[in-house]
C-alpha cells in the first residue's frame, strides 16, 4: 500500500484523527452490537477500513438522525459522513458515488383505504417523516397533493403516526417492515416510492481527500467489501450500487 500524501491526510483529518459520523436511525447501515454496544454494519466497517488505509486513529461520532448529521456538516465535529445523496445536501456536502441502494416505503394502518404507493400522493393525505431525512427531502420536492408531518427523527415518525392520526408513515423500508411485524394493526405497502442512494460525504473544499474518497468507494464496491459487510450485518435487501457512471 503506497503512502498517503500529507495534503490528503490533512484534509481528511485536520484534528489528527478521522472522525466518522454514524446515523443510528438507519438500521440497514449501522446497528449497535447487543453484547458490547459497539457499532457494527456496513458504515462502521467502511469507516474503519478508511482509517486503516489512511493510518489515522478513528473516532465514531454518534447521531440519532440523518437530518442531524447533515445539519452538522459545517460544525467541525466530524470529517466523514454516510448520507443519501440529495440536492439540498449537495450544496454543502461533497458526495462520492453511492455505495449502496436502499428503498423508501410507506406504512399504513391495516384497514387504511390506501392500498398501493400511487394512492398516497393526493390531497388530504398526511405523511409522517423524520425531519431532514432523505425521504423527507425527496417527498418535499416530489409530492403534488399529500402533506408532510415532520417529527424530530424517523423512529418518532414511525412510533407516533398512528396515535397522532397521521395517515401514512414514510421511511427506509426494512425498519418499517420490522416495525409492522411487531404491530399487527399496521402494514407496509408493496413496492417503493424512491431508491435511496447512500454515499460517503465530507465538507466542501477538501478536494484532494474527496478524490481519494471517491476512489476508495469504487474499490470497496468492486472488491466485494460492501457486499460482504451487508451480509455480515444481515441486510439482504440492500443492494450494492453499480460502479460510478454505470
Amino acid at each position: 500500500m503506497s503512502p498517503v500524501p500529507a495534503d490528503v491526510l490533512k484534509e481528511f483529518a485536520p484534528t489528527g484523527k478521522l472522525r466518522v459520523a454514524l446515523n443510528f436511525s438507519n438500521i440497514v447501515l449501522v446497528q449497535k452490537d447487543p453484547a458490547t454496544g459497539e457499532p457494527r454494519g456496513v458504515t462502521p466497517e467502511l469507516g474503519t477500513e478508511l482509517a486503516k488505509r489512511l493510518g489515522l486513529p478513528l473516532e465514531f461520532v454518534h447521531f440519532e438522525s440523518a437530518g442531524k448529521v447533515s445539519g452538522a456538516i459545517n460544525a467541525g465535529v466530524y470529517d466523514i459522513c454516510f448520507l443519501a445523496i440529495e440536492p439540498a445536501r449537495a450544496a454543502e456536502i461533497d458526495f462520492t458515488a453511492p455505495y449502496v441502494h436502499i428503498e423508501g416505503g410507506y406504512m399504513v394502518p391495516k384497514d387504511s383505504p390506501l392500498k398501493v404507493i400511487a394512492d398516497v400522493d393526493r390531497p388530504g393525505v398526511r405523511i409522517a417523516v423524520g425531519r431532514g431525512s432523505a425521504y423527507d427531502l425527496f417527498l418535499t420536492r416530489t409530492l403534488k397533493g399529500a402533506e408532510l408531518v415532520r417529527y424530530p427523527t424517523g423512529d418518532e415518525a414511525t412510533g407516533k403516526f398512528l396515535a397522532d392520526k397521521v395517515d401514512v408513515a414514510a421511511g427506509v423500508k426494512q425498519p418499517l417492515v420490522l416495525f409492522a411485524k411487531a404491530n399487527p394493526n399496521l402494514r407496509v405497502m408493496d413496492g417503493r416510492f424512491q431508491v435511496i442512494e447512500q454515499a460517503m460525504g465530507m465538507p466542501k473544499g477538501r478536494d484532494a481527500a474527496g478524490k481519494y474518497l471517491r476512489a476508495f468507494v469504487e474499490e470497496m464496491k468492486a472488491s466485494g467489501f460492501v457486499a460482504d459487510a451487508l451480509k455480515r450485518s444481515n441486510q439482504p435487501d440492500a443492494t450494492v450500487a453499480p460502479p460510478a457512471g454505470a
